[in-house]
């Protein structure tokens, strides 16, 4: 599956579908097409519930440049909020807004798409999905209807320590890792 266009949603269950004609009709994607955007998260690989957003991670290398457009673009949407936070080698933004009633969350930061967390595991969770089927992917949506996030819901399938967030990257294969 190619996550790193949005295409694949058109042709997929209805609320992926209702995020292809929400991120096509707002030209979303193509608006940050300069920060190297991903739909990630839960609704890409149908285990998204009724308060799931769109999350969409980009990558850039200007912080202001990045800021400066997410408000331009996005800034007199419905619910809009911006923010920013850091830690040693990792400076994160973060808006969030409503389009047609979806939310939306963009999270930028100064790691490449494709390397960041957000894309790494759902790689992963879309792979553990494939392998183990319909009741375990119908058991994570348990989990999260009962409050859970996505990472801890697969660590409490899988048996995962104190930090699934860190454990299911032993999940990733080696192709993942070249990334």
């Amino acid at each position: 599956m190619n996550f790193e266009t949005i295409e694949y949603l058109k042709d997929g269950m209805s609320r992926q579908r209702e995020a292809y004609n929400v991120l096509t009709r707002h030209e979303v994607m193509t608006k940050l097409q300069p920060f190297t955007p991903i739909l990630v998260g839960t609704i890409p690989i149908n285990i998204d519930i009724e308060t799931s957003d769109l999350d969409i991670i980009c990558y850039w290398t200007d912080r202001l440049a990045f800021y400066t457009a997410v408000v331009d673009y996005f800034g007199s949407e419905n619910a809009f909020s911006i923010r920013e936070s850091s830690r040693p080698g990792q400076e994160v933004v973060v808006a969030n807004f409503s389009l047609n009633n979806v939310a939306i969350e963009i999270f930028g930061q100064n790691i490449p798409t494709r390397q960041q967390m957000g894309y790494r595991h759902m790689l992963i969770e879309h792979k553990l999905l494939t392998e183990r089927g319909e009741s375990f992917r119908q058991a994570i949506i348990d989990l999260k209807e009962q409050g859970y996030k996505t990472e801890p819901a697969f660590g409490q399938l899988l048996g995962l320590g104190a930090d699934p967030y860190i454990e299911l990257l032993a999940y990733e294969s080696a192709e993942e890792q070249r990334i």
